[in-house]
């Protein structure tokens, strides 16, 4: 049974240019580590005639990358929770950006493929690192923003990815720009260190009293509904992001520029949305109630988009509006999920919770793509609302096995 939320040790509220130089350091490592992942796909044409590999040998890359991150955050977690989370995050980074400048000297594209997979185990450390770091060091009157904040990093990791190789392939070989972008890793994970004196690790549970054994915690009630939460809006997103262009043109003959616009409206809004439900975090304790709202209102619009033939200006900006629905719902989540953990098992939960995340990503796109192939694409958008709807069906027993859990041991007296 987790442990319901509880007031932690008394502290004097922490200066905000502390908290903007945690934040700092947080971000710009979880930048990275969104960046890595999106920085190989603009290389697949030239590897594919240097290394005379398939597509399918292509996507491999990425797809180990993204596996072995979902497979080793809860290990992971557990292990922040025991050590610490500051040498397992500078380590981390470092690993990232080493293996990825290593992949400039890969005599075959099986050293690619093994470096891409070293550079998974250095990103699966970053979210239970990020996660024990922020819910510790940060103070709790801005605790929605920095995750808002940290969220939105990797977001703009993802978007600066593609378009910054293929600049730079513009002016360079692939080879000494994937050693420069790798490289870059070296002074932040060096920043991180130098500063690491101003990120506070978590309390250790047994400093608590009794508390569940791991896996007892990360398979109690609240914490598995957490965990089909963020699966259950994943898949909604995957779906959005791969398929939306294709089903507007087949339900509606809207324009590719059009469907693109729409889905660049979503992404637009969905990251700025997380830098709204961070503000609204802090200022409100009603998260469940504003999760409900937006995500009510979310799979109405996306109703609407695959229900309704509207007009080509307007599609954009409903798929923006639907977009930053979902992502203003982020914040209140990940400060709901951090609520429910009893103290010194963030790095295990978070790691295994937002593990759903990526999984999500890798169930949907073959069930969707075989809809579409079969000639139901009118089916897409229903039920990409019904997997949200869904998944407040999880948020809301997740709340509820929570608010009626027993109450965490207080700290022992100093």
């Amino acid at each position: 049974m987790v442990a319901a939320p509880t007031p932690e040790r008394a502290q004097d509220p922490a200066p905000a240019g502390r908290d903007a130089r945690i934040l700092t350091l947080i971000g710009t490592g979880h930048f990275l580590s969104h960046f890595y992942i999106l920085c190989l796909p603009p290389l697949f044409l030239v590897w594919r005639d240097e290394f005379d590999v398939s597509y399918a040998e292509l996507g491999l890359a990425v797809a180990l990358m993204s596996a072995v991150t979902a497979a080793l955050q809860t290990p992971v977690g557990f292990l922040v929770d025991r050590h610490g989370a500051r040498p397992f995050l500078v380590g981390g980074v470092l690993l990232m950006g080493l293996s990825i400048a290593a992949m400039a000297f890969a005599p075959g594209y099986w050293a690619i493929l093994l470096l891409a997979l070293l550079s998974g185990v250095g990103n699966s450390v970053i979210h239970p690192a990020d996660y024990a770091i922020l819910g510790a060091s940060i103070d709790k009157s801005r605790i929605g923003r920095a995750f808002a904040l940290h969220t939105f990093t990797g977001n703009l990791g993802f978007a600066f990815g593609p378009p910054t190789v293929a600049a730079m392939l513009l002016v360079m070989d692939w080879r000494p720009a994937l050693l420069i972008l790798g490289l870059i890793g070296v002074p932040v994970a060096g920043a991180i260190l130098w500063q690491s004196r101003i990120l506070q690790d978590q309390v250790k549970a047994k400093d608590r009293g009794p508390q569940p054994s791991g896996r007892e915690l990360l398979l109690s009630r609240p914490i598995l509904l957490f965990f089909g939460f963020f699966l259950l809006s994943a898949m909604a997103g995957t779906a959005i992001q791969a398929f939306s262009i294709t089903v507007l043109g087949k339900l509606w003959g809207t324009p590719v520029a059009v469907a693109s616009l729409a889905l660049t409206g979503y992404m637009v809004g969905a990251t700025g949305g997380t830098l709204v439900g961070g503000w609204f975090a802090d200022r409100s304790t009603r998260h469940f109630a504003f999760i409900v709202g937006l995500t009510f209102a979310a799979a109405a619009l996306l109703m609407a988009l695959g229900t309704v033939p509207l007009p080509e200006w307007m599609i954009p900006l409903v798929a923006a509006a639907a977009g930053l629905a979902m992502g203003a719902s982020r914040t209140p989540r990940d400060v709901m999920l951090k609520e429910a953990v009893p103290p010194g098992q963030m790095g295990k939960v978070f790691g295994f919770v937002s593990s759903g995340l990526p999984l999500g990503g890798a169930i949907t796109p073959v069930p969707f793509g075989f809809l579409i192939d079969m000639g139901l694409a009118w089916m897409v958008l229903p039920l990409t609302a019904a997997l949200l709807l869904a998944s407040l069906l999880c948020m809301g027993g997740a709340a509820e096995a929570a608010r009626r859990a027993p109450p965490v041991a207080p700290l022992p007296a100093e």
